[in-house]
């Protein structure tokens, strides 16, 4: 059973960033594609991004190419979102979603673990 623990989330200025942590514990982290998916109230569950088991291999929603990088420190067994430019239709529960496999691909469906969830509010 693998848990996933979200951090980082607040209340932040349109244009300004913030960094999202999802720390890992109880399996093999590097087993694992790491994504991330939000939600906005009211909305389905949307992906964000995705990183394969090394790193290497990232894939994002196009709604956040280019402001948002996805990364991974399988030492430390923790994937970093870095979110830039936010606007305020990225205002929403953020998610953090593990698959067992090697590929930068997740979907709701093919998602093994998912964390709690981290509010990120964008302000006008």
């Amino acid at each position: 059973q693998v848990q996933l623990v979200e951090s980082g989330g607040g209340l932040v200025q349109a244009g300004g960033s913030l960094r999202l942590s999802c720390a890992a514990s109880g399996g093999t982290f590097s087993s694992y594609v790491m994504g991330w998916f939000r939600q906005a109230p009211g909305k389905e569950r949307e992906f964000v991004a995705a990183i394969d088991w090394s790193g290497r291999g990232t894939s994002y929603a196009d709604s956040v190419k280019g402001r948002f990088s996805l990364s991974r420190d399988n030492a430390k067994n923790t994937v970093y979102l870095q979110m830039n430019s936010l606007k305020p239709e990225d205002t929403a529960g953020y998610y953090c979603a593990a698959r067992r496999g090697m590929a930068a691909i997740i979907t709701t469906s093919t998602t093994d673990y998912w964390g709690q969830g981290t509010r990120v509010t964008v302000s006008t």
